[in-house]
């Protein structure tokens, strides 16, 4: 599958790190590098390696006709305009994880979803270093997957992927695909959840009887589309005990595999809530599909920690525990995170909107929340979509709504960040949203 890079010549579209690791990559086996951005020329590519020549994206749109292959990063919409024209020129277009997959010579767990995927795969890491594999975790989860290429140590990859990593994919094929969820998101880039959902499924396009599919039961979207699979689907659920993996409290049963079932008890692991059931599901089965031991699968369990901003504790302060779920950026995350708690809860919801419904949230908001502080952009949004079903006030930003929450805050209360948008109104992303809002927590 892999090309002979020598002298070809490739253009990269965006020099974020997905873009830089691919001029590298490229570079190092000779080929003729070109890294369109909208900073150049200003900044003048200094992250780029020497080889590789920075140009501006109106210089790339001229160039297409010139290039045999174009792999833009992951933010960048099919709709740019070099991308319509690669279309229109039928110049090839790949994705970095096409690009990492041709070149892989280990086995590939690649996991999405629209909540969950970072955790998720993570803890298959873990489960398989737990077992003796030098394990490579990547992807939209941070290393780019393309530098799991030239390190011969690796014995197998997991793989966090994105909808946007998997719309320009075509010989993708993970041995083990996981999709752990579908709700609304990126209904700026997408027309409707539909075409959202379609891009996911095409993790599974490549597979084949040798492969397995893990799949949430209990997503009706997903669940529907489960016949378009030719591996074997292994499905985990919350309220199917008829399920390869399901759920009786806390403890998880997992089947599908050799051997006895698996029991295991979340509830003395850091993985609180709801959502992470769901996870440990979809992991354990990965790990049975990749004949791990139950004695590794329970260690990694017992050792794992929540990722940063997902749900992780803050701090207590005069009896009000303070959550940060900063990644918490759609609709579907904020269900999630208001299920781990009972009640009591002030939530603070806002930022950037991505064309988000926040009405689906009204039972649970009338059910386990107290008081809400609406911050942001999208503060008014929040406000005029559901405010009538809770009390609540809007701010600005977040430094007031931390602060308007404190004011609120009774003993006992939970205080929640899980904003169900992005960040960019106020922040680079959701991991300084997060930092920002520990910072203003701790300074109470």
């Amino acid at each position: 599958m892999s090309w002979s890079w020598k002298s070809r010549r490739v253009l990269v579209l965006g020099a974020g790190r997905t873009g830089v690791a691919v001029a590298n990559f490229l570079c190092a086996r000779g080929a003729r590098v070109v890294v369109a951005d909208r900073k150049f020329p200003d900044s003048g590519g200094h992250a780029l390696p020497q080889s590789a020549e920075p140009i501006s994206e109106a210089t790339a749109l001229d160039l297409v006709s010139q290039v045999e292959l174009v792999i833009p990063s992951p933010g960048v919409a099919p709709s740019h305009p070099v991308l319509r024209r690669a279309r229109e020129r039928h110049t090839p277009v790949w994705s970095e994880i096409e690009l990492a997959f041709r070149e892989l010579h280990v086995p590939l767990v690649a996991i999405t979803g629209t909540n969950g995927k970072s955790t998720t795969t993570v803890l298959v890491g873990e489960i398989l270093r737990a077992a003796g594999h030098r394990a490579f975790v990547g992807g939209n989860l941070g290393t780019p997957l393309i530098e799991a290429v030239d390190d011969p140590n690796w014995t197998i990859a997991v793989a966090e992927v994105s909808s946007f990593q998997l719309e320009w994919v075509e010989m993708f094929r993970p041995r083990v695909g996981v999709f752990l969820n579908l709700t609304p998101d990126h209904l700026d880039r997408y027309a409707d959840l539909d075409a959202y959902g379609e891009a996911k499924m095409r993790l599974f396009a490549r597979q084949d009887e040798r492969d397995a599919a893990v799949l949430n039961r209990d997503d009706p979207w997903i669940w529907s589309r489960r016949r378009e699979i030719r591996a074997v689907v292994r499905w985990f659920s919350l309220s199917s005990s008829a399920a390869d993996a399901f759920a009786d409290g806390t403890v998880v049963t997992v089947r599908g595999g050799p051997g006895s079932p698996w029991r295991m008890d979340l509830a003395p692991t850091a993985l609180q809530g709801v959502h992470n059931r769901e996870n440990a599901m979809a992991a354990l089965l990965v790990a049975r599909e990749l004949g791990v031991s139950m004695d590794a699968a329970s260690a990694a369990l017992a050792s794992v920690r929540p990722l940063p901003h997902r749900l992780e504790f803050v701090r207590e302060w005069h009896g009000v525990r303070f959550y940060d779920d900063s990644k918490g950026t759609n609709v579907g995350a904020v269900e999630k995170s208001l299920l781990s708690f009972p009640g009591n809860i002030v939530l603070l919801a806002g930022g950037y909107d991505k064309q988000g419904d926040f009405r689906s949230l009204v039972p649970l908001l009338r059910e386990r929340v107290r008081y809400a502080v609406f911050f942001g952009a999208a503060g008014p949004k929040w406000a005029q979509q559901v405010g009538a079903n809770v009390p609540h006030t809007v701010v600005s930003g977040l430094k007031e709504a931390v602060r308007e929450a404190a004011r609120v805050a009774n003993p006992g209360d939970v205080v929640l960040l899980s904003p169900g948008c992005a960040s960019f109104d106020e922040f680079t992303d959701y991991a300084d949203r997060g930092r920002a809002f520990r910072t203003w927590v701790e300074e109470l």
